[in-house]
């Protein structure tokens, strides 16, 4: 059944670690997979590019069917293999609601991390602002405090309730590329604690970043955050 499934993926990008969370959680066990260097430039190679004509990480191709965005293949094999693996869309009308409201506001965490992560990156020299940097940081400690209060709301210790669900699996890599850049675990208890307690859970454990296994020392940009 995986046999026909291809992913194109770079190591600890959130956006290739939610689908392969998702394949595992599926049992979608023996893909086709290829691991690829951002660093090489790898993810504008020809190969990406006759899958991603955007030339980004993930590609995904399922048959001759491509879904390159995170979420839509999220989505995608959740509901091709509903009756295999784990269930990741609950029945509960509330705690169904609440996955889709974490998910889709899971792309802005995203966001406003890579504002602050990535901004030397993005933005020429000659156009860098301090103000611009302490805007970011101040926008990412705002949102991060907003996660943290979901959490110390939510009954259950996921993000959408009881279960693990496809907010968990969309969510939860944003969530850990903040603590590998350094945030504070004191600071941010409850997000500590989700961060914690899902490393062991099996698709996440062998979905974890190869990078970050063979390079376990965490950065500090975010320690201030």
């Amino acid at each position: 059944m995986a046999k026909d499934m291809t992913l194109l993926w770079g190591s600890g990008s959130p956006p290739c670690w939610r689908v392969m969370i998702a394949l595992e959680e599926k049992n979608l066990k023996g893909y086709n997979q290829k691991l690829l260097s951002f660093e090489k430039m790898e993810h504008k190679s020809e190969e990406v590019m006759k899958m991603n004509p955007r030339g980004q990480l993930p590609a995904f191709k399922h048959g001759d069917k491509v879904l390159n965005e995170s979420y839509a293949a999220c989505l995608y094999l959740e509901n091709q293999f509903k009756s295999q693996g784990n269930k990741l869309i609950p029945d509960c009308p509330t705690e169904l609601a609440m996955m889709y409201q974490r998910m889709f506001e899971g792309l802005t965490l995203n966001q406003k991390m890579a504002d602050v992560i990535y901004y030397n990156w993005k933005v020429p020299e000659g156009e860098r602002h301090d103000s611009a940097v302490k805007r970011n940081r101040e926008t990412l400690t705002a949102e991060l405090k907003l996660w943290e209060g979901y959490l110390q709301k939510t009954t259950g210790g996921f993000l959408a309730g009881k279960t693990f669900s496809l907010a968990d699996v969309c969510v939860y890599p944003s969530i850990c590329y903040v603590f590998h850049f350094g945030l504070c675990e004191e600071r941010y208890p409850k997000l500590a604690a989700y961060y914690n307690r899902l490393k062991d859970r099996p698709s996440i454990k062998a979905s974890w970043p190869p990078t970050w296994l063979e390079n376990p020392q965490s950065q500090d940009m975010l320690k201030d955050v």
